[in-house]
């Protein structure tokens, strides 16, 4: 295999450290997005999504993070409609940009029939007979 000592690692050394799980939620808490965090932790998104996969304090930080920062802009929102200051269009828009899976609205709807069949589709045209000659 290798003449590597016991406990030598191959690679560059990860820059990562647990006490980044707790930067992580408070930059969340402040509604930050993932590259504001990458930066904040002076990374790169790939790094923080390595990192997800190889701790999982880590990923588990990024969850709760991207919940806060969810909150935080829903909130805004909320605030905003109440206040009147906000234009909900462009509000809207940015919501669904930074939260698609919750906020991305459809332009598709599918319609099913009874039971999640096909929809049944009937034309019946009749012609009346108004008495007037043509």
């Amino acid at each position: 295999m290798s003449d590597k000592p016991a406990g030598y690692v191959f690679g560059r050394p990860t820059s990562y450290r647990p006490e980044y799980c707790e930067r992580v939620i408070e930059l969340g808490k402040l509604g930050k997005s993932l590259v504001q965090i990458a930066s904040e932790l002076d990374s790169t998104k790939q790094t923080l999504h390595s990192w997800c996969d190889h701790h999982p304090d880590f990923l588990d930080a990024m969850e709760k993070s991207r919940a806060h920062a969810q909150a935080h802009w829903e909130e805004l929102g909320y605030d905003g409609m109440k206040s009147k200051s906000i234009d909900a269009s462009i509000w809207s828009r940015s919501m669904a940009a930074r939260f698609p899976a919750d906020w991305r609205e459809s332009k598709h709807q599918e319609v099913t029939g009874a039971n999640g069949g096909p929809v049944n589709h009937s034309l019946k045209i009749e012609f009346v007979d108004s008495g007037n000659p043509a």
